[in-house]
């Protein structure tokens, strides 16, 4: 993203340039691929998009087509089907401003949506990613014994990824009986991680905002929650709904049995605002310092040139930051997934 916005320097004029737009259009999601865009000669803005199939169902049915078929420029706070476009969908429209702003509408109200998103077309691809690294690597072990050398290159590099993760999260973190968890566990990881690596790509098939989209960190928090409650024991059950405290603090008002009732869902709730709220805020740090280099183009050549430095060293470490923070968010996760599957399995001392 810092490379995106300095190519465009020579033919970007300060007046013209909104620090706002670019940061939230790189973390929010839409119905077209945004790369970049092109100013004209008359000045005039032409945006270069790869479109995404819509896909949703208005008061006539079903349709499918193609989000070019929208007009970019919006008009009245809304981006109108073309002229030419199919009869059917004449009456659809993307709202950008308002409640419903981002969101297909007709006439104003909003319609059952099941696009393919800007958000859903990276994480597709983020998974055929992860499914070849790891099909590959699994094909590599196929080939060898048990006795031969271990790997080297990128194949050795999962291998450490995937050993670390067992022995040094998910093992400790469950205890005895870890084996069943690893599989969903590693998915965790792996998925977060590929999805937050990518995210740092500032061109397709990168640049998108998955982990940084609270739907999705909804969806691993949610998995995190059936598998806990699916693996609690009596002991876990028995200690939400009849703790070990004093009976007044049980009944005849049940505050801890409330106490403990809600922190059945904290736990996940935390899982999902962590990751959301690290990762969009991430993206939005790292996108947003290159721009001070516009803010500054119309002063002095000092300040400009002082204050570009300053931002490019900024967005650099930023950068390197979120490398590191990939792998932090990632592994974070998994381990309080961890802890939370252990602490749901727990037999207190002196019980089977």
């Amino acid at each position: 993203m810092p490379l995106m916005l300095l190519a465009m320097t020579p033919v970007l004029k300060a007046e013209d340039f909104s620090a706002k737009e670019v940061v939230l259009e790189h973390i929010k999601d839409s119905h077209d691929w945004h790369v970049t865009d092109i100013i004209g000669e008359n000045g005039e803005k032409k945006p270069i998009a790869i479109p995404l199939p819509v896909i949703v169902k208005s008061s006539t049915g079903w349709h499918v087509f193609c989000s070019s078929q929208f007009e970019h420029h919006a008009h009245n706070g809304l981006r109108h089907v073309k002229a030419d476009a199919p009869a059917d969908i004449q009456g659809l429209s993307i709202a950008t401003e308002g409640e419903n702003a981002g969101k297909i509408v007709e006439n104003g109200e909003p319609v059952l949506d099941l696009s393919i998103t800007k958000t859903v077309a990276v994480m597709f691809i983020n998974v055929a990613l992860l499914l070849c690294c790891i099909l590959f690597s699994a094909r590599w072990y196929k080939k060898r014994q048990a006795s031969d050398n271990a790997p080297d290159g990128f194949v050795g590099f999962i291998e450490m990824l995937v050993m670390y993760v067992v022995e040094d999260i998910i093992k400790p973190g469950i205890g005895k009986g870890y084996e069943k968890y690893v599989p969903y566990l590693l998915t965790c990881f792996f998925f977060i991680f590929t999805c937050n690596v990518m995210g740092l790509i500032p061109f397709p098939p990168g640049s998108g905002n998955v982990t940084g989209n609270i739907a999705v960190t909804f969806f691993l928090a949610l998995c995190t929650f059936v598998v806990v409650q699916f693996s609690g024991s009596k002991h876990y059950w028995k200690d939400i709904f009849w703790p070990e405290v004093p009976f007044l603090l049980k009944c005849p008002v049940p505050l801890m049995p409330v106490i403990e009732f809600v922190g059945i869902f904290t736990k996940p709730f935390a899982l999902m605002i962590r990751l959301f709220a690290n990762m969009m805020a991430g993206h939005a740090i790292a996108v947003a310092m290159p721009c001070i280099i516009f803010l500054v183009a119309t002063m002095s050549a000092g300040v400009f040139f002082s204050m570009s430095a300053v931002s490019v060293i900024m967005a650099i470490f930023m950068m390197c930051l979120e490398c590191l923070v990939c792998f932090i968010q990632a592994m974070v996760f998994t381990l309080l997934s961890s802890v939370f599957i252990g602490m749901a399995r727990a037999v207190p001392e002196g019980h089977e």
